[in-house]
Order: C-alpha cells, then sequence, then structure tokens
C-alpha cells in the first residue's frame, strides 16, 4: 500500500477551504456572499472557509476569532478588508511582522514575515460568535499548524476565545494546564512548560475595543514588541 502523503501547510491550506463540516457557517458565508453589502456589490466575495496566511517559517503565531462577514469572507485573506485588519496590519508594519501597511485583497501583495495568522473558526459565524462546537470542529487545523509550524517561539491569542481554544488544543495534545495559572489580562506573558511557545494574552483589535480605547495602537505595539524580543 502507499503511504499517505505527509501533512504541510499547504494540506492544511486546502482542507480549510472545502470544509464543509458545520452547516450552519457555510450556510452564513455563502448567504453573506450573494447578498453582499451594498458598497462590496461589484465585488466577487470569497465566500469559502478562509485559509491562515504568513510566514511558514514563523517565529510568532497570530490565533484570531473568526473571518468578518465582509471582511476576511469577502476578501479571502485573514484580517484583511476590515477596520480591525487595518488596525491590526498596521502594528503588524511597525513592529517589522508585514511588508505594508494596509492589507485590501488576497492578492494586493502584502507579505507577513516571521509571523503566521489563523482562527478559531475558519467561517464567518452570525454576530460574529462561533459556536463552542464548531470551535472545537475548527480545532483539528489548529493542531495540524502547530505541528507543522516548527518555528514558533510565541504564540499571541487574540481576544478571550482564542485565547482558551489555544489552551485546549494544548489539553488536546496531552499538556497538563492549571488554568487558574493563566488568566486572560491584555498584554501578560504566560510560561506554559518547557519546550513550548511563550502566549501573550491580548484584547481583539475589533471595531469596539478600538473605537472605546480598550485597545489603542501603543497598546497593541507593545504586544507585538514583546512578542519579538521573546521570539527572536
Amino acid at each position: 500500500l502507499a503511504k499517505p502523503p505527509a501533512d504541510s501547510l499547504r494540506l492544511v491550506e486546502t482542507g480549510i477551504i472545502e470544509c464543509v463540516q458545520c452547516p450552519r457557517l457555510r450556510a452564513h458565508c455563502e448567504e453573506v456572499a450573494r447578498v453582499k453589502r451594498r458598497a462590496f456589490r461589484h465585488q466577487q466575495y470569497w465566500g469559502k472557509p478562509v485559509p491562515s496566511f504568513g510566514d511558514p517559517q514563523a517565529r510568532v503565531l497570530i490565533v484570531g476569532l473568526a473571518p468578518a462577514a465582509h471582511g476576511a469572507n469577502r476578501t479571502g485573506r485573514m484580517f484583511t478588508g476590515d477596520r480591525s485588519g487595518d488596525f491590526l496590519y498596521d502594528v503588524l508594519h511597525k513592529t517589522g511582522f508585514a511588508s505594508r501597511p494596509e492589507s485590501h485583497w488576497r492578492d494586493d501583495g502584502l507579505a507577513l514575515k516571521g509571523i503566521w495568522i489563523t482562527a478559531s473558526a475558519h467561517c464567518a459565524p452570525p454576530d460574529n460568535k462561533p459556536t463552542p462546537e464548531e470551535i472545537r470542529t475548527c480545532r483539528q487545523f489548529l493542531h495540524r499548524e502547530l505541528t507543522l509550524l516548527t518555528d514558533i517561539r510565541v504564540v499571541v491569542a487574540l481576544g478571550r476565545i482564542a485565547f482558551d481554544n489555544y489552551l485546549a488544543t494544548l489539553r488536546a495534545r496531552g499538556c497538563e494546564l492549571r488554568l487558574s495559572d493563566l488568566p486572560f489580562e491584555h498584554g501578560r506573558v504566560h510560561t506554559i512548560a518547557p519546550g513550548l511557545p511563550a502566549l501573550i494574552s491580548c484584547y481583539h483589535p475589533s471595531q469596539q475595543n478600538t473605537s472605546t480605547g480598550r485597545l489603542t495602537e501603543p497598546m497593541l505595539r507593545s504586544v507585538f514588541e514583546a512578542a519579538r524580543k521573546l521570539a527572536f
């Protein structure tokens, strides 16, 4: 019998794009792509699960929540085409992780260096709220990425859901954790266990957080400056 092909980031990407395991999410993404927002009515929406994006030799891993309905679900790339992405990529550019400060479309030439961006759910959920079951279903992809991204030294979890999902993934991989020792606090660096990446908890750059001042540009920049120092 022929041996199955070794896993790769390209196979993970294909698996994400072709995934149909969450009917509620698939129906929502396809409906949004069909109806469209008026401002984007002449654009062809991506409308499929959004793959991860970045540098295969990354030392820093960003774990986000999920694609935005008219952001990544439209453009086909993580944190691309919405205000959250504008806020994040500006900071990634200033801290040396992104080739430009703006991200508009999946083929606009933006490149990441030293960093990889994934999500807790790869489909845009209604009201930006994937269910716990949908997050568990999508966790298979994060598990495979953690195996394949062998140079990761730091994980930045954007938001409490991403933070909890990453810790749940570690538990599923056999890591014993005391959650009481790992509070979600913005900018806090957590040492999980010897041999595992450091984990930085960070507020999500959602429009709600940035417009209210809960997360400012200096606050987010300090997280990625810390990540760079720890990773390199």
